[in-house]
């Protein structure tokens, strides 16, 4: 059976897409519906909690990572990693969500990425931001409604209230 995506519009695009749970996974989705080549790399079975997207053949993962090609490499280890930055070479785009200490211990941040790829594009998904004092926690949405109720709801003056909600929605503290 052949497949023709909906659109052909970012076709020309190489994305590599190293994200898990749900934020990175739907972005790079995003792409992969507009005709990028988008290479979902997965961890091998057993390493790490896998992808957090539920079960392989489950219907929320072929949801996330429907339009994607998918390849299995461990960034632990020196022969995974090498094979990644060979394909940042010939990549446009990296997307992550990393934390940012994991990104660095695995030497995939932004700035050893672009040292192999000048004109690469790198997408950072991060719940809690890039500096600050959450930057090492992990962002998923549970954390970020949990905190930022919790904040609104331990606030007893109206005026703290105020500055912890946007448009009547918890966010996330930065």
């Amino acid at each position: 059976m052949s497949f023709t995506p909906a659109s052909q519009a970012l076709a020309r695009f190489k994305v590599l897409d190293l994200t898990r749970a749900r934020a990175g996974p739907t972005a790079a989705r995003q792409l992969a519906d507009w005709g990028a080549d988008v290479i979902k790399i997965e961890l091998p079975a057993g390493v790490g909690d896998g992808d957090m997207g539920g079960p392989r053949h489950g219907p929320d993962f072929q949801n996330l990572h429907r339009n994607k090609r998918s390849l299995t490499l461990n960034l632990k280890e020196k022969d995974g990693l090498a094979i990644f930055k060979r394909m940042v070479e010939s990549a446009d785009v990296v997307i992550e969500n990393y934390r940012p200490d994991v990104k660095f211990r695995l030497g995939i941040d932004y700035e050893t990425i672009r040292s192999i790829n000048k004109r690469i594009v790198y997408g950072s998904i991060s719940g809690f931001g890039e500096d600050g004092p959450y930057r090492e926690r992990p962002g998923f949405d549970q954390n970020c409604s949990g905190n930022g109720r919790a904040h609104v709801h331990h606030s007893h003056r109206r005026s703290q209230r105020r500055n912890l909600l946007r448009d009547g929605n918890p966010r996330c503290p930065a």
